[in-house]
């Protein structure tokens, strides 16, 4: 069993993938914004069920590589620390985007198109795969037990968050959409409060030991 505090820290650099401008988030509130929200709510379980083929991927590739080669362990320490960074910068970048900057004049699609659309956008997202691959090495230890449950825990909390907030968001996208077009100033705080934690979370990441 992963310690709480440990589990902590991972909920928070789930939650700052999930708000982080990226294909699934860009997909579900397109399509909620074209379609409504029952599309929106189609498209999010085909991402969420994305989710469940990126961790059963990493459950079982970690659980061979942490036993076979420890020093996988500073390495993938390593691309994690390195992938925040890159997280942090893409927020505070000049002219960076916004969630909620994505275009709604969409054409519509049938349940089946958007729940398949939804699953592919997340399975062939790089940065969800990278996430995983990065992340989870530095909350699994093998005194905590089976690397493989450890390794299903995490992603089960993952699950739950993208659940919860695109949820949210699916919910109450056009409300949100318009607030922030309305209040540019609130973007600005968005974008500099998710680069700071993410900073913040890379150099702890860096300056703690994963064994």
């Amino acid at each position: 069993m992963i310690p709480i505090n440990d589990l902590l820290l991972f909920a928070a650099a789930a939650f700052l993938l999930v708000i982080s401008p990226g294909p699934n988030m860009l997909y579900v509130i397109s399509r909620t914004l074209s379609q409504g929200k029952t599309a929106g709510l189609i498209s999010l379980s085909g991402v969420l069920v994305g989710f469940f083929f990126h961790i059963l991927l990493v459950s079982f590739g970690l659980t061979a590589l942490l036993f076979a080669v420890p020093f996988a362990y500073s390495i993938l320490k390593a691309v994690g620390t390195i992938y925040l960074l890159y997280l942090a910068y893409q927020a505070l970048r000049p002219n960076g985007k916004n969630i909620f900057e994505t275009d709604a004049s969409l054409p519509s699609d049938s349940p089946r198109k958007l729940f398949s659309i939804g699953f592919l956008t997340n399975v062939l997202n790089p940065k969800v795969a990278f996430f995983f691959l990065s992340f989870f090495p530095q909350f699994i230890k093998p005194e905590y037990g089976s690397i493989f449950a450890q390794s299903l825990e995490l992603g089960v909390i993952q699950i739950l968050i993208s659940c919860c907030i695109n949820g949210s968001i699916v919910i109450s996208a056009a409300v949100i959409t318009e607030f922030f077009h309305k209040n540019p100033f609130w973007v600005k705080i968005q974008k500099w409060l998710m680069g700071s934690v993410l900073s913040y979370l890379a150099v702890k990441m860096a300056l703690t030991d994963v064994k």
